[in-house]
């Protein structure tokens, strides 16, 4: 049930109306123009057609150097799990059409080795999902995201991530079990988690990485992503990278040289190993001090949230 949303007018509450999206095209459109802001995507391009079959929009993350197949949908009645997986055989298995449609899109070379093709997600965005849809995505493994957009009378929208209620189990595994949930991912598809990179870490190592976690969780709205290299913090924007080795992290600041206030000289300069905006790195063990470190994150977390 959705949380009743009011505006102040003359020091009365108004209630604030959804208002449906028309077409379906149209709560594409108004995501596609968007979809930096919104998704930290770049469009490659709309209506994309491969084989039989036309993908919404195909986009691409520079974060992950991935494709992502965005489908929109106004009503309810679509399987998120046959759509899905089909998009994603659709991108793996047509690799150079897809590499052809980013260079026309950016004017840019891409070379296919330089695509992290087992970072290949599809999102589904919608106002509505039914339970089924939401209980399908229950699985740790599934490259698949549900986005609720909805448009209010207000002139305001909402963009919200449907998170699974609980994602302990893989899909893999629950088809080798021969459960209905028949699907497995395209062999070079694979979705990471937190654990995955905390296997390597010693135990000290570990706590070390969740109390870190815990106060960048702290600064406010943060998501979390964990990728293939690497586990990200997230605001509007990417604002910190963590890497966890056997002893010790490193912590990338999403911020160009010059821009980071760094009296103490903790961060290195990055900028002629790694070109761009990810200009710093800081070396986090079990002496470093956490307080100043979260006064560098801080400032990556303030230029990236806007």
């Amino acid at each position: 049930m959705d949380v009743p949303l009011y505006e102040i007018k003359d020091g009365k509450l108004k209630p604030i109306r959804e208002e449906d999206f028309k077409l379906e095209k149209d709560l594409q459109k108004l995501c596609d123009d968007n979809l930096e802001t919104l998704f930290s995507l770049k469009l490659v391009k709309s209506q994309f057609a491969i084989e039989n079959f036309r993908i919404d929009s195909l986009a691409f993350d520079e974060e992950t150097k991935a494709f992502v197949v965005i489908e929109y949908k106004k009503g309810e009645n679509f399987s998120v799990i046959d759509q899905g997986y089909t998009y994603l055989s659709l991108v793996l298995n047509n690799k150079a059409e897809c590499v052809l449609a980013y260079q026309e899109a950016f004017g840019k070379s891409l070379r296919k080795t330089e695509v992290e093709w087992s970072q290949t997600r599809v999102i589904f965005v919608s106002p509505y999902f039914t339970t089924y849809q939401i209980n399908s995505i229950n699985f740790k493994d599934l490259p698949i995201e549900l986005w609720k957009v909805k448009r209010y009378s207000n002139n305001t929208v909402l963009v919200d991530q449907v998170e699974p209620a609980r994602a302990n189990e893989s899909i893999k595994v629950i088809a080798k079990e021969g459960s209905t949930a028949r699907p497995t991912a395209p062999g070079e598809v694979r979705t990471y988690t937190e654990e995955d990179h905390l296997a390597r870490a010693s135990e000290s190592t570990k706590e070390l990485y969740e109390r870190l976690k815990e106060r960048i969780l702290q600064l406010g709205e943060v998501q979390v992503k964990a990728t293939r290299n690497y586990i990200a913090f997230i605001a509007s924007g990417y604002f910190a990278d963590v890497v966890v080795r056997s002893k010790g992290l490193k912590v990338f600041l999403n911020m160009s040289k010059g821009e980071l206030n760094d009296p103490n000289r903790l961060a290195r300069d990055k900028s002629l190993v790694r070109p761009g905006s990810w200009d710093y790195e800081i070396t986090v063990d079990t002496n470093t001090d956490l307080d100043y470190v979260m006064y560098l994150i801080k400032q990556s977390y303030e230029r990236n949230r806007a």
